[in-house]
């Protein structure tokens, strides 16, 4: 159950002495996971005590959620500098912010169809990394014969490396952006992951692929990470459940779009032409991407604090971000916490074991479809994609439902001391998820082979996808809201773990499928996917 902690006298003293009074802008939208925005709060590690209109009020709290009093004191609070304020020396006359309504600079006042386009171009550009993942295995067996290989699990090395990449570089490269700003973090990790497509795609050996996959996954992954944030920077708290929703449409069907383009490129063109036309749509996203214009507030900010201290020659102005984060002290922060989170932490430890099992079948799934619709069915490499689309339809439904989930969550009685709904709330629907995986799993298995019509085990995607998107969506809200400031971290470690996992469990899919048969390894990872259901 979650509760509120306020720093001791001492420490609040130290606290309204370093950081000058701001309002708390809290959302109630369960999707509001943005993790920049989640760890700006948690590099601070406070809000102000008053509501938004007692701008007067220095009480400080630190809000830390927890599941148990044993749980809060293994975690390890170090103030990382990110967007820490001006001390309160600074002349308040001389605070550089927002002009309240109708300022330009605001990116929550932009246009509203400039921010729609934003909102488009990321989450473009954030599926082109992700279709990269999965794309990859539908040219496994053109590979095969061009580098002379007989052992499919080597193959499948491809698809743990780029998991392997996007994990380290969500964990490195997340920091950045508090930094520099989104801008220049997309610019060059857009032109780098385009880039390292190249060399994959020239390769003349499987070490080549594994290599640049890897790289290029840990330069994309800056998108993974930075584009929510995006999201949350231009869109208000009203609309940020739907903003996140459309957002969401590409970044959740990547997976499956993979396949799909995959395998009619590689049926009609070779396994190479795969990597062109993932660098085609990288290179197109680095295009509109120099049309996005910065959205980080406290980025914003500085510059046009900077800006008028040059303008008038006085070097008073300022803001409240003036002091930028430091990338080693912001890493070692990004890299310690989620790890004792992760080792310490009750509902961290069953929620990444739930959610990184989750994400490796699903994972799994890539090495099985090919396996039976192509090698059993006798399909080609094209029709045996369109075999995902059962999944990406249960991932829409799930997204297209946003609206009367929100209704569902928002019907739980509210915590007294929010006034909302407590994040428990969205643990029904993990736990109604969590059925409808197993289920569309042993569908599968049992409608795999002939004479069954192909068409059963295709619908068996349908409920296992809105399972998986289920649960990563509202699993992932349940962690941020039950941690509060500390929600970065915890999403951190459960990233890295399924990453992990997820990139494990498909180099066994091979052996696992020709030694089982396929209706018997399906029905083995349906029972695990049911012996784990009572973890939610």
């Amino acid at each position: 159950m979650s509760r509120s902690i306020s720093l001791d006298s001492g420490l609040s003293k130290e606290l309204a002495e370093d950081l000058p009074r701001r309002n708390s802008s809290a959302s109630s939208d369960s999707t509001d996971s943005s993790l920049d925005s989640i760890r700006r709060q948690e590099s601070l590690q406070i809000h102000s005590a008053g509501d938004n209109e007692s701008k007067g009020d220095l009480g400080l709290k630190a809000v830390i959620s927890r599941a148990s009093n044993k749980s809060a004191e293994a975690i390890s609070r170090i103030r990382t500098g990110v967007s820490i304020a001006t001390n309160a020396t600074s002349d308040p006359a001389f605070e550089v912010d927002w002009d309240g309504n109708g300022d330009s600079g605001n990116p929550r006042e932009w246009p509203m169809w400039y921010r729609a386009c934003i909102i488009a171009i990321v989450s473009f550009s954030t599926t082109s990394v992700v279709m990269y993942s999965t794309s990859y295995s539908a040219g496994i067996a053109g590979m095969m014969e061009t580098f002379g290989i007989s052992n499919k699990t080597l193959l499948v090395l491809g698809i743990t490396t780029y998991l392997f990449g996007l994990a380290l570089g969500s964990v490195i490269l997340a920091p950045l952006s508090e930094m520099y700003g989104r801008r220049p973090i997309y610019l060059v990790a857009m032109a780098l992951f385009t880039l390292l497509v190249l060399p994959c795609a020239l390769a003349q050996n499987l070490e080549a692929v594994l290599i640049t996959r890897f790289f290029g996954a840990l330069a994309g992954s800056a998108m993974i990470s930075n584009a929510p944030g995006t999201v949350g920077d231009i869109v208000s708290d009203e609309y940020r459940a739907l903003a996140f929703s459309i957002w969401s449409i590409g970044p959740m069907n990547g997976p499956v779009i993979g396949p799909i383009m995959g395998g009619f490129v590689f049926q009609y063109l070779g396994w190479r032409w795969t990597n062109w036309v993932v660098m085609c749509c990288s290179g197109v996203s680095f295009c509109i991407m120099l049309f996005v214009k910065e959205t980080y507030a406290p980025t914003i900010l500085r510059k046009r604090a900077a800006r008028m201290r040059k303008e008038t020659g006085n070097q008073r102005w300022w803001c409240r971000y003036d002091d930028k984060a430091e990338f080693w002290p912001l890493l070692k922060t990004n890299l310690s916490r989620p790890l004792i989170m992760a080792l310490t932490e009750t509902i961290c430890i069953f929620w990444n074991l739930y959610i990184a099992v989750v994400y490796a079948i699903l994972y799994l799934c890539f090495v099985a479809y090919p396996i039976i619709f192509t090698d059993i069915r006798g399909w080609e490499p094209g029709p045996t994609g369109l075999a995902y689309v059962g999944i990406g339809i249960g991932g829409l439904i799930v997204i297209f439902s946003e609206p009367l989930i929100r209704r569902l969550i928002n019907a739980h009685a509210v915590d007294s001391s929010t006034g909302k709904p407590p994040p428990e709330a969205m643990v029904s629907i993990v736990c109604v998820a969590a059925l409808l995986i197993p289920a569309g799993e042993l569908w599968f298995a049992w409608t795999s082979r002939p004479p069954t019509h192909y068409l059963a085990p295709i619908a068996a995607g349908i409920p296992f996808g809105a399972g998986n998107a289920a649960v990563f969506i509202y699993a992932t809200n349940y962690l941020a809201h039950s941690y509060g400031v500390f929600a970065a971290s915890a999403i951190a470690g459960n990233t890295v773990l399924r990453s992990v996992l997820g990139g494990c469990l498909p180099l066994a899919g091979p052996a696992m499928y020709s030694a089982l048969d396929p209706q018997w390894a399906g029905t083995l990872l349906g029972c695990l996917e049911l012996a784990i259901v009572p973890i939610p």
